[in-house]
């Protein structure tokens, strides 16, 4: 933005009084919060806004990463539980699209600049290439599996999400060119969907029918969580969930559960090419609705779990590890109570507990070195952010 520049003794009009945003609305970014100099003092230049994060966001990220360890808990359950599988199947509806759709929404601002993409390697590819080996000789010491390959190219278990949100941010710059977005996204994920030629590397099935949620995100508004935080859209969403677990209790039995993983082709889930496209639709219509039911029912205030929201991605990749050594170690079979109501009970409890515990500030401090490492010796800096320091000092 620039100033025109204006004879001396000539003063500017006064600029019109700030509007605050409307109660209830999350900021599209983090606020800042002025510091007031006391009275008598001039604020000096080291003055800094202080960032202050959106409190609506993290306790939806939170909340969501709870499910999601709920859901890896409930899974063993489903064989023997139609209840659990009922609850299962709702969760695997909308805790990925919730955690996608937020991830598209802070993506709005990214673009090629040498920061944002230094940021994106620091946070998003060193963390998937540490977690990818680490998981790989995980699954060869508890799984007893000496022969499993280690391959950057084979996402396993959760590492798909990074190589997902890295693919995701990059086509950012193009989702703002194109006229229909959305509908273009829907149109790619059911290509996907019908397509049992396009492989498992880096599993491009998840990644592009994932892709629809994250270009919705990118392009929500703050007027749109509002919306869904409205007193009816609460109401209303109290008997759509009921209906759901009503309809999920009568469909476990009789619907493969694989369609909400999104990770085949129809063709590979043994259905004719057309099912993926209905599927695709249909679930993407469904994820939507169960989606805003969520948002809906997300504090906006601070609460005691708020400050966990920003380390969700510490708890999402460090839960695996007990997640799958639950199955490698044969807990489900060894303790046969778990699958009686008092265990599946037990088990939810558990995950809950122990997804909490890894989103604390201390386990962040701890494993920061693997998630967010600076990594300021592989990168060289630009002209701007030298002249920036020299401006600073």
């Amino acid at each position: 933005m620039t100033n025109s520049l204006r004879p001396h003794g000539q003063q500017r009009a006064p600029l019109p009084p700030a509007r605050s945003p409307a109660p209830g609305v999350p900021s599209p970014r983090p606020s800042t919060a002025s510091q007031t100099p006391q009275a008598g003092t001039a604020a000096g230049p080291d003055v800094k806004p202080v960032k202050q994060r959106d409190a609506f966001f993290d306790n939806a990220k939170y909340l969501a990463i709870v499910f999601v360890a709920m859901g890896h808990a409930w899974e063993p359950l489903t064989d023997h539980s139609r209840a659990a599988e009922a609850l299962y199947m709702v969760v695997y509806t909308f805790h990925m699209p919730a955690f996608i759709i937020i991830s598209g929404y802070f993506s709005r601002s990214f673009d090629m600049r040498p920061d944002r993409l230094r940021r994106l390697i620091t946070g998003v590819v060193v963390p998937y290439v540490l977690f990818e080996v680490a998981y790989s000789f995980f699954k060869r010491w508890a799984d007893n599996d000496p022969t499993h390959p280690i391959s950057l190219l084979d996402p396993w278990y959760l590492t798909w999400f990074l190589v997902a949100l890295f693919v995701w941010r990059m086509t950012v710059p193009l989702w703002k060119v194109v006229r229909w977005p959305v509908p273009l996204a829907l149109a790619i994920a059911v290509l996907a969907s019908v397509s049992p030629d396009i492989g498992d590397d880096l599993d491009l099935q998840r990644v592009l029918q994932f892709l629809p949620f994250f270009v919705v995100g990118l392009f929500m508004k703050p007027e749109h969580f509002q919306l869904m935080r409205r007193r009816e859209v609460r109401i209303l969403s109290v008997p759509v969930l009921a209906i759901t677990l009503g309809f999920a209790y009568w469909a476990g039995p009789r619907m493969n559960s694989a369609w909400f993983y999104h990770r085949d082709s129809a063709q590979e889930l043994g259905a004719p090419w057309w099912a993926g496209v209905v599927m695709t639709l249909a679930m993407f219509g469904c994820s939507m609705v169960l989606t805003s039911c969520f948002f809906a029912w997300v504090p906006r205030r601070k609460m005691w779990f708020t400050v966990l929201g920003a380390g969700t991605l510490y708890g999402y990749l460090l839960h695996g590890f007990l997640a799958k050594g639950s199955r490698f170690w044969g807990w489900y079979d060894n303790y046969a109570w778990l699958n009686h109501p008092l265990g599946e009970v037990f088990a939810s409890v558990f995950a809950a507990a122990v997804i909490t515990a890894l989103c604390t500030p201390l386990v962040q401090r701890v494993f920061r070195f693997a998630m967010e490492p600076k990594m300021e010796w592989a990168f060289k800096r630009d002209a701007t952010e030298i002249a920036r320091e020299r401006a600073k000092s």
